[in-house]
């Protein structure tokens, strides 16, 4: 605790900011060392303002801030996780202006995971939120964590569909650990924190500012091993996770829909520019790695004997809402199922809109 003080202390110098952190750590590696250099030590590398102000957090703490902070660490969810501490995401170290912590709620070991981005628009359609849903859910059972906003639409789409799964799911947040924003998806944030995790590199206390989104962003895209937009506006902001996401050298996976759509016109300009168009969560699978492509039909392989959609399908090909209606399930939930058994081989999607059983 006594290192995560020093950070803590650090953290609460005004205009230090990350990138004088990451200058200051690889001269004096630690936040112990650096606070306890002298002016003439940390005046070359972050100028002589800066270096006072440090000496004067060393002498005098923000004991308020610091404490309201360490009283949150003490609860068994709560973490903050340094770029010195084992459990800092490799996948982050890479950007340039990676932050130099995370506080996480819930369990860090997820950050480790392999992951897959998942964004779209606030004001998704129902295809598109019921498309979200099942890719999350299909990867998630494939072993990759799906990592989001937690925004409205999409993002709780994906998050939902990431938690039913086998992956879980990983929402980075652009304020405090201490809020949830939006309030309305305070139920999720709570699963997310019980079962997968939340992560944030802003201060305990801070507000949502426009600006602290495009930086949220750049972490989405930055844990993830690739970006799948779902649905997306023109001047979404799921575009700018996107383009973040291939300057970083991540893969970029888009959604067509129909020409009519404001809401397609995003991803269609990302296939133009790109993108790789998908149909089906195979197609990502496959674009990541045929391990995990296998893995994936390993654990989404349904049992003809058990499987009452493989039952359904066994007296010839039924369309989406012929079978929902035989089974009794929702359009979500059947869809989610399919893609499952798609991946598996279990079944095979036709022209027409029709799914065949296949063994």
């Amino acid at each position: 605790m006594q290192e995560v003080q020093a950070w803590l202390a650090l953290e609460a110098v005004a205009g230090l900011g990350p990138e004088n952190l990451r200058r200051l750590l690889a001269v004096f590696h630690d936040p112990g060392s650096i606070l306890a250099a002298g002016i003439r030590q940390l005046s070359p590398i972050i100028g002589s303002t800066l270096a006072r102000a440090i000496t004067h957090a060393r002498e005098n703490p923000a004991a308020a801030q610091v404490e309201a902070t360490l009283a949150w660490l003490r609860q068994p969810e709560n973490h903050f996780v340094p770029q010195t501490d084992p459990r800092y995401p490799s996948r982050l170290l890479e950007l340039q202006d990676a932050p130099v912590w995370l506080y996480v709620k819930g369990d860090p070991d997820w950050l480790a995971r392999p992951m897959l981005a998942i964004v779209g628009s606030r004001h998704a359609t129902q295809q598109g939120l019921r498309d979200a849903t099942a890719f999350a859910q299909a990867l998630s059972e494939a072993g990759l964590t799906i990592v989001s906003g937690l925004a409205l639409g999409v993002d709780a789409a994906a998050h939902a569909g990431g938690l039913a799964g086998l992956g879980a799911s990983v929402a980075v947040v652009g304020t405090g650990l201490d809020r949830v924003y939006p309030a309305r998806n305070r139920a999720l944030a709570h699963r997310l924190a019980a079962h997968g995790a939340i992560v944030s590199e802003f201060p305990l206390g801070t507000p949502p500012r426009a600006g602290h989104f495009p930086r949220r962003n750049r972490l989405i895209s930055g844990l993830a091993m690739g970006v799948l937009v779902v649905e997306a506006a023109p001047e979404s902001g799921s575009l700018i996770t996107a383009r973040l996401a291939a300057e970083q050298g991540r893969e970029v996976f888009a959604i067509p829909g129909s020409i009519h759509s404001p809401l397609s016109k995003g991803c269609h300009r990302l296939i133009k520019q790109g993108a790789k168009l998908v149909e089906d969560a195979a197609d990502i699978l496959e674009e990541l790695g045929v391990h995990l492509r296998r893995h994936a039909t390993a654990s989404a392989r349904l049992d003809a004997c058990d499987d009452p959609v493989l039952d359904a399908l066994a007296t010839g090909p039924l369309a989406l809402d012929q079978l929902a209606e035989r089974l009794g399930l929702t359009v979500d939930a059947l869809s989610v199922r399919l893609l499952s058994a798609e991946m598996a081989g279990s079944v095979a999607r036709l022209p027409g809109g029709l799914y065949q059983r296949m063994h």
